[in-house]
């Protein structure tokens, strides 16, 4: 009986939103692992939020999920069976300063251990053998060997039924140390503008850091170039990770960690967007 009248809920859900409503705000996010969702979801974390609301990007059954339809944001929010995202806390910090007449979407897309240029849709098929391994070329598969387009597909949809925005990035473990990291995320960001027909003025594009070296931070030496994006692209601004923890890896955070790094992409995206937030 749950199962039927949460189906009947998705569905009045959906077809509530068929028209472009501008107090529903969208917020694509992408990237690799830490975006992705490699931490321990918690009871904490899968109680629903009003308002907060992810378009399911894959088929999952062991969710009740089928793709393209828009569900109550409970992680996890990209893949069938991956972890905590920062999205999470971003969507659900927004929401509790966002007036009650505004809902927040998410579309997330994000691959672990991909090259920021698997998204870069011109070249992406020299990156979707980053690593051989079968978990890897099955995420490919899973967006249809172009994780780029397949995200595309999924913004467009969205737009039918709200407004892009902001893009929310976590990415460079991959790329650590690529001091040209800068101008790829530029080319991928201004190929998201265009094909979606956003401006960037608009749409401002948040990147987070990686693992701090105060942590430990395998990968932190990526930061410095991580800092220098928006010298790059000037409505870009950084998330520091300092401070947040981290799992015994070193190079993705924990449920804690995830949980604050998103409330800071949040904070620094209703800044951007004129709310002065205390914090």
């Amino acid at each position: 009986m749950k199962i039927k009248f949460f189906i009947i809920g998705v569905f009045l859900l959906n077809a509530n939103m068929f028209s472009q409503n501008p107090n529903f705000h969208i917020y694509l996010c992408f990237g690799q692992s830490n975006m992705e969702g490699s931490a321990t979801i918690e009871t904490q974390d899968k109680i629903a939020a009003d308002r907060f609301l992810v378009l399911q990007s894959l088929d999952c059954d062991n969710l009740l999920r089928k793709k393209n339809i828009w569900y109550p944001a409970i992680p996890p929010l990209i893949q069938c069976h991956t972890g905590l995202s920062p999205v999470d806390y971003f969507g659900k910090t927004m929401i509790k300063h966002l007036p009650d007449s505004v809902k927040v979407g998410v579309v997330n897309i994000a691959i672990g251990g991909s090259d920021i240029r698997l998204f870069d849709k011109e070249i992406y098929q020299d990156y979707t053998k980053t690593y051989l391994e079968e978990w890897f070329a099955k995420k490919i598969r899973d967006y249809k060997g172009n994780p780029y387009q397949h995200f595309i597909e999924l913004a467009k949809l969205a737009q039918e039924n709200g407004v892009i925005k902001g893009i929310l990035l976590h990415q460079g473990e991959t790329n650590q140390d690529d001091e040209k990291w800068p101008d790829y995320v530029k080319k991928v960001y201004n190929n998201m503008l265009n094909d979606l027909g956003l401006k960037a003025e608009d749409v401002p594009l948040l990147a987070g850091e990686v693992v701090n070296e105060e942590q430990g931070g395998v990968c932190a030496s990526m930061n410095s170039i991580i800092n220098t994006l928006p010298e790059v692209v000037p409505t870009a601004h950084v998330i520091s990770s300092k401070g947040c923890e981290v799992r015994d890896d070193y190079v993705h955070f924990n449920s804690a960690g995830v949980r604050e790094l998103g409330k800071r992409y949040a904070l620094k995206m209703l800044d951007l967007k004129g709310y002065k937030i205390v914090y």
